[in-house]
C-alpha cells in the first residue's frame, strides 16, 4: 500500500516538472526561428519578357512602344519578318519578372516568379510568360522563366460602369522558373557558422551564444560560440565534426528571445500593435472632437404679381458646431493587459487611440519605441 502511494506521488513529481519544463520551452524559440545563416542567404533575380494570349487587355502599341519592339525582336530571333507598318494587336504585354534565388538550389530545381506589368496593360489575366532570362546583380542568368500567369484580381468593364477587385496587372507562375546556374558557395570550405539575428538585441545575442557554449560543452568539452555585437554570432567548427551536421544540431537548441519595446501605429489602416513590454507611467488622459457643420440653403426670392421686380437668390448659411468628449481618465500600464483595458476604458476609436499614444509619448511617458507606418 505504502509503495503505491509512494509511486503515485512520484508520478505526480514528475507531471509537474514535465508540465513546467512544457511550459518553459513553449516561452523559448529554436535558434532556426530567430536567426539566418549567412552563408545561406537570397539573391534577387530580375528579368524583362512579354505575355502573350491576353483577352485585348495587353499594351497600347502606341502608348507603349518598347512592347512592339520587343515583339519585333522576338519574332525576328524565331526566323518571322516583321517588316511593314506598325502592329494593332492588344493581346501582347511587356512585363517585369522577379524572384528571389534560394541559397543551396542546384541546377534543375525550380522556383516561383513574379510577373508585373510594365506598359498601360489593363489585366494578365489567361496570358503566358514566354522565355524570359533571369540575372542576378553581377549580371549572369541564374534562372529561365516560362509559363501560365496566375492572377488573382479580377475586372469587369461594361457600358457605364466597371467593378475591380484586386490587382489584375501582376500575378505569380508556381513553379515557373528553372535554374541554369548555381550560386558559387564554399559553405563547407569554410571553418565556422556565421549566425544573423532577424531581430537584432543584445541580450538574444548573448543568449544564443550562452546556449550554443553550452551544448559544445557538454559535447565537444570546448567553447565555440561568441557574440560579436547585436546581430552576429560566430561559430566555429570543432576539429572532429561536419559543418552541416553541427548547425543541424545547434539550429534546434531552444533560446530565450527579448525584443525592446515597441508601438506600431499604422495610420492608414489604423492598426496598432502593442508589444508585451510596453510600460506607460501614470497619466491623465482626456480625448475629444470638434465636428463643425455648414449647411447652405439659398432661397429663391421671387416679385409680386404685376410688379417690375427682378428675381434674386438670398444666400442663407447655417453653421453648427458639436464638441464631444469624455471625462478624464487616468491610465497606468505595469503590464499589457492593464495598458489595453486602460485604453479600451476611454472609449474611443483606433484613431483616437493613436492620438492618445503620440501624445503620450510626447509626454515622455510612454516607455517604448513610438513606429509610425
Amino acid at each position: 500500500m505504502i509503495a503505491r502511494l509512494l509511486t503515485t506521488i512520484v508520478a505526480s513529481v514528475l507531471a509537474l516538472f514535465a508540465a513546467a519544463s512544457v511550459v518553459e520551452a513553449a516561452s523559448n524559440a529554436r535558434i532556426k526561428d530567430v536567426v539566418s545563416l549567412q552563408a545561406g542567404r537570397d539573391n534577387q533575380l530580375i528579368g524583362y519578357g512579354l505575355v502573350v494570349g491576353l483577352q485585348g487587355t495587353g499594351d497600347g502599341l502606341r502608348a507603349s512602344p518598347f512592347t512592339d519592339q520587343s515583339m519585333r525582336a522576338m519574332l525576328q530571333n524565331l526566323g518571322i519578318s516583321t517588316q511593314g507598318g506598325q502592329s494593332a494587336a492588344k493581346n501582347v504585354a511587356a512585363v517585369m519578372v522577379t524572384t528571389n534565388l534560394p541559397p543551396f538550389t542546384s541546377p534543375g530545381s525550380r522556383i516561383d516568379v513574379t510577373v508585373s506589368s510594365l506598359g498601360d496593360a489593363t489585366s494578365l489575366r489567361g496570358g503566358t510568360l514566354v522565355m524570359t532570362s533571369l540575372t542576378g546583380a553581377d549580371g549572369q542568368i541564374y534562372a529561365v522563366a516560362q509559363g501560365a500567369v496566375v492572377v488573382s484580381g479580377f475586372s469587369a468593364t461594361g457600358a457605364a460602369t466597371q467593378l475591380t477587385e484586386g490587382i489584375t496587372t501582376a500575378g505569380r507562375i508556381p513553379g515557373g522558373a528553372i535554374i541554369e546556374r548555381e550560386l558559387p558557395s564554399r559553405f563547407k570550405d569554410s571553418g565556422a557558422l556565421v549566425l544573423q539575428l532577424r531581430n537584432p538585441d543584445f541580450s538574444t545575442a548573448i543568449r544564443v551564444a550562452d546556449v550554443i557554449n553550452s551544448f559544445s560543452t557538454s559535447t565537444y568539452r570546448m567553447p565555440i560560440a561568441e557574440a560579436r555585437d547585436s546581430q552576429v554570432v560566430s561559430v566555429q567548427k570543432p576539429p572532429q565534426e561536419d559543418l552541416a551536421r553541427l548547425m543541424a544540431r545547434i539550429e534546434n537548441l531552444a533560446v530565450e528571445t527579448d525584443t525592446p519595446a515597441k508601438v506600431v501605429i499604422n495610420e492608414r489602416t489604423g492598426t496598432i500593435v502593442i508589444g508585451a513590454d510596453v510600460r506607460i507611467s501614470k497619466v491623465a488622459v482626456s480625448y475629444g472632437t470638434l465636428t463643425v457643420q455648414v449647411t447652405e440653403t439659398p432661397q429663391v426670392i421671387q416679385p409680386l404679381p404685376f410688379s417690375r421686380g427682378e428675381t434674386y437668390v438670398q444666400p442663407q448659411t447655417d453653421i453648427t458646431a458639436e464638441k464631444t468628449g469624455g471625462p478624464v481618465a487616468v491610465l497606468e500600464g505595469p503590464d499589457l493587459r492593464s495598458l489595453v483595458a486602460g485604453l479600451n476604458s476611454i472609449g474611443v476609436k483606433p484613431d483616437g487611440i493613436i492620438a492618445i499614444l503620440q501624445g503620450i509619448k510626447s509626454a515622455g511617458a510612454l516607455q517604448a519605441e513610438l513606429v509610425l507606418q
